[in-house]
């Protein structure tokens, strides 16, 4: 029987509390911005794009969707990089500079006046998203010791689901009522709140000085490292195949009003910080088993969708449970690729996020294809169920190549 690992002293736990409350902090507000935009895209397509919204709305949608893929294609190109690049830093001298540049790329955001300037805005404010993400989850780990890093890096994560539960619905519904800059200013004051409580709250946490981008990189010759950024990359293209076009299917398929949006991504919130509460415990027993029943569960709910989405009560409830699908898949990625990094743990935490966020990336692109086909915004469920799908092969690949090395 393994020994179960000692509990921490009452002072030293509320140091670690207050440590990885101040990093979900950060967490919440990546979320915030990340998803906002998707409660207000047709309120963004109408201001930066209104005589394309007069003449074709969906068409609009559509378009103001590369915010998202933008942003997203921001963190697939910062997280690696910057991880590689910080990996001998103190790590909460580079996680304040993280929030710094949050702030500084989403108020860039808020204030740029054309469509064209503030997609390149959103591309900025991307870059430091994985690098954030990643070095929280390695500190959470640490903090947290042996035994307990699934728990430590689901705790840091459900800042980003209480955002889609309280931050994501307060910032859509600010941007309905005073514009959608206006919530984009909140949120870059969330992540000045962040450099704060970071330099306050943070143990003064060394890098890893004999680390060099060479032998950061060279985590890329690791087969397992690639399978598990796919699994990611493409398994969780399906949710954001729903999540990106969440507003117009509540609306337009559902009939909800407009000002009902918010309290759909606050119910899609509740659901995500549930699972995620749950998905900690299971991921410190199976990885395998984690992803597996994620993405299963994700299927089932989705096809559940298509069949209930024609209702108020039925979207309510099928985006409950798309929430509480989708929540293990970010830990268990995370967590998997840590396992299979060896050495290279900054930059495998932070590939983590660069997965995500290709599966942002192509899940908001092919919905988007889809709606702009004149397809309907039932459609996006469909390309998330297949996206899914593709996901569990992939992960069948990488553990079935376990079973083949350990024999």
């Amino acid at each position: 029987m393994t020994p179960r690992t000692p509990a921490p002293a009452p002072r030293q736990s509320r140091r670690v509390a207050l440590a990885i409350f101040a990093l979900a902090i950060g967490s919440f507000g990546i979320g915030t911005t990340e998803f906002v935009a998707m409660g207000l895209l047709p309120d963004i397509a109408r201001d930066l794009l209104p005589e394309l919204a007069a003449a074709n709305p969906d068409a609009a949608n559509a378009q103001a969707g590369w915010l998202i893929t933008l942003y997203a294609l921001g963190v697939v190109v910062g997280a690696p990089t910057i991880a590689a690049i910080a990996a001998r830093w103190p790590r909460r001298t580079v996680l304040v500079w993280l929030a710094v540049a949050f702030t500084v790329g989403t108020l860039a955001t808020a204030l740029l006046p054309t469509f064209e300037t503030v997609l390149i805005a959103r591309f900025l404010s991307g870059l430091p998203h994985g690098a954030y993400f990643g070095l929280a989850a390695l500190v959470a780990a640490e903090l947290m010791g042996p035994g307990r890093r699934g728990r430590g890096i689901t705790l840091v994560m459900t800042g980003l689901t209480v955002s889609n539960m309280v931050g994501v619905p307060l910032a859509t519904v600010v941007g309905q009522h005073l514009g959608w800059r206006a919530a984009f200013i909140i949120v870059a004051g969330i992540f000045a709140l962040t450099a704060v409580a970071v330099r306050l709250a943070l143990p003064d946490l060394p890098g890893n000085p004999g680390q060099t981008v060479r032998r950061e990189l060279e985590v890329f010759r690791r087969p397992q490292v690639w399978f598990a950024t796919g699994i990611g990359a493409i398994g969780f293209g399906g949710f954001f195949a729903v999540y990106s076009y969440l507003a117009p299917l509540g609306t337009e398929v559902s009939g909800l009003a407009p000002e009902h949006v918010p309290w759909l991504m606050a119910t899609m919130g509740l659901g995500m910080t549930l699972g995620t509460l749950a998905a900690g415990r299971l991921i410190d027993r199976s990885v395998r088993a984690a992803l597996f029943g994620s993405f299963a569960m994700m299927i089932l709910v989705l096809a559940l969708l298509l069949l209930i989405a024609g209702s108020t009560t039925g979207i309510f409830i099928g985006i409950f449970l798309v929430g509480i699908a989708s929540s293990g898949i970010g830990p268990a990625v995370q967590t998997r690729l840590m396992d299979v990094a060896g050495d290279a743990q900054s930059i495998a935490a932070a590939l983590n996020h660069s997965a995500m966020n290709l599966g942002n990336a192509s899940g908001a692109f092919f919905g988007g294809l889809v709606v702009a086909a004149g397809l309907g915004y039932l459609a996006p469920l469909w390309v998330g169920i297949v996206l899914t799908a593709l996901g569990i092969v992939i992960a069948a690949a990488s553990f079935g190549m376990d079973r083949r090395l350990a024999r």
